[in-house]
């Protein structure tokens, strides 16, 4: 019998996964962008040290982060400014995560149908999912923006949203993510979460997080997932 960190509380019916450090390798070359131009306003923030502070943040709330922190005042359109920035530098520069096409091949061969759900915009991903051939696999249909409904995680209305447009409840939901904000959103929306991290990383000792070290790792589970569903007599549906 799986661990209950495992199950989730109804049949497992939809995977929902964030997009960056899940799917696409953009947080460095986004994170490294933004640094640069912070520079030009004063900061002196280094590459590394942006990917460690900005990864997985939304752009509204880094401006108002970074104002605070920094002592600075950036421009009102600061964030649209970089939002366009970043849909240019992912046509260009986004890259798959290892093993992110056949890691969604497995799923689909489960049987589970899958969502996104993104602090990123929807142009954005439809960006890198073009650049990787992604949208070969991802129906524009199902990929849902926190940025463009105006609720960033750790916010779970992305979440939600892209629950009910597969007309699944939350129970019966399990998100893929990278980041902290990420794992809370799916947390508050009530829906199981396995936490992508490297073993030498640190990690929130959540009730019910699971963690994995490679998308290598994700199919294998979901397939214990169903399998003990199924000999607890629940139907995958």
């Amino acid at each position: 019998m799986l661990p209950s960190a495992l199950r989730p509380d109804g049949a497992l019916r939809l995977v929902i996964f964030d997009c960056d450090g899940v799917l696409i390798d953009s947080e460095g070359p986004s994170c490294r962008m933004i640094a640069r131009t912070l520079r030009d306003y004063g900061p002196e923030i280094s590459d590394e040290e942006a990917v460690h502070r900005f990864a997985g943040h939304a752009l509204t709330a880094l401006k108002h982060e970074i104002e605070d922190a920094e002592g600075i005042s950036l421009p009102a359109d600061w964030p649209a400014r970089m939002q366009r920035n970043l849909v240019t530098l992912m046509r260009d520069e986004a890259e798959t995560i290892e093993g992110a096409p056949a890691m969604l091949r497995g799923v689909t061969k489960l049987g589970l149908p899958y969502r996104i759900g993104s602090n990123s915009s929807v142009e954005e991903m439809e960006a890198k999912f073009g650049r990787t051939g992604l949208d070969a696999l991802i129906a524009p249909a199902n990929i849902h923006s926190a940025r463009d409904m105006g609720q960033p995680k750790p916010d779970p209305a992305v979440y939600l949203a892209a629950a009910k447009a597969q007309g699944v409840p939350p129970e019966c939901c399990i998100v893929l993510e990278d980041t902290d904000t990420g794992a809370r959103a799916a947390q508050a929306a009530g829906m199981g979460c396995v936490l992508l991290r490297a073993p030498d990383l640190p990690a929130p000792a959540w009730p019910g997080l699971l963690r994995i070290a490679h998308l290598d790792e994700f199919v294998p589970l979901l397939g214990r997932i169903l399998a003990s569903q199924k000999q607890a007599g629940r139907v995958n549906g």
